[in-house]
């Protein structure tokens, strides 16, 4: 069931994703997201400076002066949301959860999608598939979309990025634009070889998730830390110097692990921590998109 408050919040994003769209990332989005290539449009009239070898001699012919065949690109993409719904989304020490960030993430990148006349269709997993919505067009469905991403309650509490990905890679048969949108607290030795596969079919963006209490912990004295997906509870004495950098370590091993894996998959990537600014880091990722592109 749709709470009002649920109804309120899906305006609000669509209000504030929409001017965002129009004034920062339709254009972006265009440039580095190219259709399946180019189709045959009409005729027109050759005008000097035309390339001869776009004449439609067959038109030209039978009209008595030059026609050139007009080309357009064939736009139309396939966008996927694939969204981990795993108990860690919601953990959130600055202003908001993981999942609350991972839902307007997907708003903005589903009302872009929309923009450019795109399809758009959503996965939601945990260690199970929780939900998935067949990608299509219209702000209709991109609403719908939206309002599953925030009334979504999980029936499962673990995470399976493995499994995600090759519930896509089956269900999609047509090259697509999938957007994993994750914490990736999972061993990446669990997905790599299934990241590896889908990379040669879709183009795979990986959008990291994180919380600065994932990295680093303050002295806080002694501190009951719950593990969010196994629910095991541990006491730790924060105020241990020894601890703290042990942490710290292991976090930045888990890290390198997760980064390496990526990387070997030729995964592009966008870094979005729950304190920072999404609207800056994607349009630092279709700059370095674009530039590339260039090259």
């Amino acid at each position: 069931m749709l709470t009002a408050e649920t109804l309120r919040t899906v305006r609000r994003i669509e209000m504030r994703t929409r001017k965002l769209v129009n004034d920062s990332f339709a254009g972006a989005y265009h440039a580095v997201f190219k259709g399946r290539g180019i189709a045959f449009d009409a005729v027109r009239l050759y005008i000097p400076g035309d390339d001869v070898r776009d004449i439609d001699w067959n038109v030209t012919a039978r009209a008595g002066e030059p026609f050139i065949k007009r080309y357009i690109e064939e736009r139309e993409l396939t966008v996927m949301l694939v969204l981990d719904a795993s108990a860690s989304a919601s953990f959130g020490t600055v202003n908001r959860q993981k999942r609350d960030l991972a839902a307007e993430l997907g708003a903005v990148l589903a009302f872009t999608a929309i923009s450019n006349n795109d399809r758009v269709g959503l996965l939601i997993f945990t260690d199970q598939i929780e939900l998935f919505i067949p990608p299509r067009k219209g702000r209709n469905h991109v609403l719908r979309l939206i309002r599953d991403l925030l009334a979504a309650e999980p029936q499962h509490r673990g995470t399976d990025i493995s499994l995600a990905l090759r519930t896509v890679n089956r269900l999609l048969q047509r090259r697509a634009i999938v957007f994993l949108i994750s914490d990736f607290l999972a061993s990446s030795q669990e997905y790599a070889r299934d990241l590896l596969v889908i990379g040669r079919h879709h183009d795979v963006i990986a959008v990291v998730l994180s919380d600065p209490r994932e990295q680093v912990w303050p002295d806080s004295g002694l501190v009951a830390l719950q593990d969010a997906e196994t629910g095991i509870t541990q006491w730790v004495d924060t105020a241990s110097e020894d601890w703290r950098r042990q942490f710290a370590q292991q976090a930045r091993r888990f890290q390198r692990m997760r980064d390496e894996t990526l990387a070997r998959a030729e995964v592009d990537r966008i870094d979005v921590p729950v304190d920072g600014n999404y609207v800056q880091a994607l349009a630092l990722f279709f700059q370095q998109r674009s530039q590339r592109i260039r090259r």
